[in-house]
């Protein structure tokens, strides 16, 4: 599952909104650790919010992508610093309305 539709974002949109960010990207950027904590978030949790307190808006952009590319999971919005990502496990904990 790669593209969503606009209704299936804004579900996930909906469920994201109580969440609070599972991982902080600090000074250090993103690391081999911190992409193992956000692989391992989205086994549990499969919808997670992550921190990226870059002040550049280019690098904040850039890391934000990298995240994406590296964990294969879907961006479902940006807000700010926070970025909300999806990636369905096999067993399913969370079912997306099906695109019609």
């Amino acid at each position: 599952m790669s593209q969503l539709t606009t209704k299936q974002k804004q579900y996930l949109k909906g469920l994201a909104h109580k969440l609070k960010p599972v991982v902080l990207l600090g000074a250090n950027g993103l690391t081999e650790g911190v992409l193992a904590e956000i692989e391992l978030a989205l086994d549990c949790h499969e919808l997670i919010k992550v921190k990226v307190a870059a002040e550049d808006r280019e690098e904040k952009k850039a890391i934000m992508a990298a995240i994406v590319r590296e964990t294969k999971a879907t961006e479902v919005q940006t807000i700010g610093h926070i970025q909300v990502l999806f990636r369905p496990t096999v067993d399913r904990k969370i079912e997306v309305p099906k695109a019609r």
